[in-house]
């Protein structure tokens, strides 16, 4: 029979037992503001999550507008030139 060929890797190491609750995922970083995560944010009513995904959302949007109205701009611009 023959010999089992290994990768070199050693398989019987530790694996990480940290465990995070629902609470501190929410508050890990930026959501994207998309209806789903704000309609989950809602569906779990926890207040300050609310508040901290209406914010990142308006953020968002305010930075998405600032470069649309770049855009427009520059499209006038390139427009008039031809």
């Amino acid at each position: 029979m023959p010999a089992r060929k290994t990768s070199g890797k050693k398989s019987g190491g530790k694996k990480s037992s940290k465990k995070t609750s629902a609470a501190s995922r929410a508050e890990s970083g930026p959501v994207p503001p998309y209806g789903d995560p704000i309609r989950k944010a809602i569906a779990r009513g926890d207040a300050r999550e609310m508040k901290n995904v209406a914010s990142s959302a308006r953020k968002w949007m305010a930075d998405v507008q600032s470069a649309l109205d770049e855009l427009d701009s520059a499209l006038n611009k390139s427009s008039k030139k031809r």
